[in-house]
C-alpha cells in the first residue's frame, strides 16, 4: 500500500467520521480537536494516522467503516501501519 493510498483511506474515515454527529462528537471528544481545526488537522499525516487508529479501535466503528468505503478491515489497519498510527 502506497503512503497516498493510505492517505484516501484516512481521509475517507475522516469523512466517515464528519457524517455522523455521534461518532465525530466521540472523536472530538477523545482528542480535545475543536471542531473549527479540523481542516488545518487533516492536512497533517499524524493527524491522518490518528484517525485510523480511532477507528480501528473500536470495532464497531471499524466495521461500519470499512462496509461504508468497501474496503476490507485489514487493508484499513494496513494504512493506519502505514501512515504510522500502530506498529508493523
Amino acid at each position: 500500500m502506497s503512503n497516498d493510498d493510505a492517505e484516501t483511506i484516512a481521509v475517507q474515515g475522516l469523512a466517515f467520521l464528519a457524517n455522523d454527529p455521534d461518532r465525530l462528537g466521540r472523536f472530538l471528544a477523545l482528542t480535545g480537536l475543536q471542531p473549527e481545526g479540523i481542516r488545518a488537522a487533516a492536512a497533517d499525516p499524524a493527524f491522518l494516522a490518528g484517525v485510523l487508529r480511532h477507528i480501528a479501535g473500536w470495532e464497531p466503528d471499524l466495521l461500519a467503516f470499512a462496509d461504508a468505503a468497501a474496503v476490507a478491515p485489514a487493508d484499513i489497519r494496513a494504512a493506519a501501519v502505514k501512515l504510522g498510527a500502530f506498529e508493523g
